[in-house]
């Protein structure tokens, strides 16, 4: 059990966890949907942590006060972009509490340094956002004290802590409609999270690499399948302030107070937003977004030097990424509709754009279609509702979108969009593909497994609560005591001459063997078909069935 950790142990978790986000920063980059970004968050992140351990090993002394006045100021200097400033202030809370440890601290100790750290990131911005870094620090320094008297073992300590921030992680997209628009947790989150895990890394003496979970992550309901394209529609107007603008103020005036840099921040703030004003005597950090870069320049002036100043465009930027994925645009693209992981992988597969998560149990709107054509980065949009009950949502949003064009494709079930998405040609016209699409769809039989949810008599069937059916897009054809053997007699039931290829899709609750096997037996019972097997993850029904 590893109750106390010394200095040459916290030593270790800085490094670890910087370098767990150094290797991981690609996939945190990849979570960031913010239209202008002051630069990639992983990235800023990753170069924040590199700076403080860079100043740490430059420390001498393994005393808690000089390493942890080392880190402090190493994220300070190397800070970039919000997510790295807020890292950098939660890193500088959390030494603020070690750095008066003598020789080893618990967990409690710990759970305190979690505290100071998130009351002085939240300090550090001027107006805090909730659904982003800052609200799985707060939650998890809520839960630290509780934890760290429950587990005086620091791995199991940081395991459960890092359980709670993964839930507050999976909860910002409620938070922030940005995130959940796009589908998507917030990037700083994720990037804190990588960081807590390379701290328990560095204790549990297991190797830092890119396995970081993504679990939470996948509370999106829509698979983004390389399209980059959300920021598309923004308007120039939007963006209030036009230029960033980043500084360090070094060798402060003899006369400037404390006072005088909390004053500083709220000049800043009276010239544009995103105001971090952040440091003390010896070193204060600066960001703001504002109209008026000069002036901001000049109040800081009156403090001390200025040194490293960044100002950017965002204006510009934002004009320039608009243009290059305006060049970039294809003449067609697709969205399909569908529940189920494994079936969403196979119309990723088929080259499907974007699938957002939709089906019998679950329907999406007519707004959420047209958001979702709208980051498909095509002219025109071919749509396949893949079920009977979203064709007319699926309608619907051909008025709620401007700059495209929406097609939809009359699919009424999974089988036929995977028949319709097989026969895109990118090199024909968009009505040749159409009238391919709605050719193919019309030698598609689908059928599917599920089970009765109350008594009643239908189509010739006297049923009860919990038996197992199978039905066509139209009536039930099936019932038994048995999944595999109401799906053959559903399949006997479908099947006709021109069928010669029988494909079953299982869900959730069937094992890939018991499909292998049924399989089997529905190539002995049907010798002159081809027979093959997928796995769908479909909530609700045990199979699906397809006869083309």
């Amino acid at each position: 059990m590893l109750k106390t950790l010394n200095s040459t142990d916290f030593r270790k978790m800085i490094s670890s966890g910087a370098r767990m986000l150094e290797i991981n920063r690609a996939k945190v980059d990849a979570l960031n949907v913010f239209p202008v970004p002051d630069g990639d968050t992983g990235t800023n992140m990753s170069l924040t942590l590199q700076s403080a351990v860079k100043e740490m090993n430059a420390c001498s002394s393994n005393r808690f006060q000089e390493i942890c006045d080392a880190v402090s100021k190493g994220a300070l200097r190397g800070a970039r972009g919000n997510s790295g400033v807020i890292s950098s202030q939660i890193m500088r809370g959390i030494c603020s509490v070690l750095r008066d440890c003598t020789q080893t601290f618990d967990t409690k100790t710990f759970a305190k340094a979690m505290e100071a750290g998130t009351k002085v990131a939240y300090s550090a911005v001027s107006i805090p956002k909730e659904g982003t870094i800052l609200t799985v620090v707060r939650l998890m320094s809520e839960s630290a004290g509780k934890l760290a008297s429950k587990n005086k073992d620091f791995i199991e300590f940081f395991k459960a802590l890092i359980a709670v921030g993964d839930e507050a992680l999976a909860q910002t997209p409620e938070l922030l409609p940005v995130l959940k628009k796009a589908g998507v947790v917030d990037s700083g989150g994720v990037g804190l999270m990588t960081i807590m895990r390379g701290f328990l890394a560095a204790l549990t003496g297991e190797e830092v690499g890119a396995d970081v979970p993504t679990e939470a992550v996948e509370v999106k309901k829509e698979a983004d399948f390389g399209d980059n394209s959300d920021i598309i529609n923004l308007d120039l107007g939007e963006i209030q302030f036009a230029y960033c603008t980043e500084f360090f103020i070094i060798h402060l005036k003899q006369m400037t107070t404390l006072a005088d840099i909390d004053r500083l921040k709220e000049k800043l703030m009276t010239l544009g937003d995103s105001v971090i004003c952040i440091g003390d005597l010896e070193l204060v950090k600066v960001h703001v977004h504002t109209n008026t870069p000069g002036i901001a320049l000049s109040y800081a002036l009156e403090l001390g030097e200025l040194d490293r100043i960044k100002i950017e465009n965002m204006l510009e930027e934002n004009r320039e990424l608009k243009a290059k994925l305006e060049a970039e645009k294809k003449e067609m693209g697709m969205l399909a509709i569908c529940a189920g992981e494994g079936l969403a992988e196979i119309f990723k597969d088929l080259t499907v754009d974007r699938v957002i998560e939709g089906g019998q149990t679950m329907n999406p709107s007519a707004s959420d279609i047209a958001d979702a054509v709208q980051k498909i980065n095509a002219s025109n949009v071919f749509v396949f509702p893949n079920n009977s009950n979203i064709i007319l949502a699926a309608e619907q949003a051909k008025g709620l979108v401007t700059n495209r064009t929406i097609h939809v494709i009359p699919t009424k079930n999974v089988p036929q969009g995977f028949a319709a998405a097989l026969v895109f040609n990118p090199d024909v016209s968009v009505e040749e593909n159409k009238a391919n699409m709605i050719h193919a769809i019309d030698g598609v039989a689908a059928g599917q497994v599920t089970y009765a949810v109350r008594n009643t008599t239908m189509n010739g069937f006297k049923l009860r609560e919990g038996d197992i059916i199978g039905l066509d897009s139209k009536k039930i054809l099936a019932k038994g005591d048995d999944v595999g053997e109401t799906t053959l007699q559903l399949i006997r039931k479908m099947k006709r001459d021109e069928h010669e290829m029988i494909t079953l899709y299982y869900g959730e609750g069937v094992s890939e063997e018991e499909c292998e096997a049924l399989a089997a037996q529905v190539g002995e019972a049907f010798p002159d078909c081809d027979v093959d097997y997928h796995y769908g993850g479909q909530p609700v029904y045990y199979y699906i069935v397809s006869l083309e």
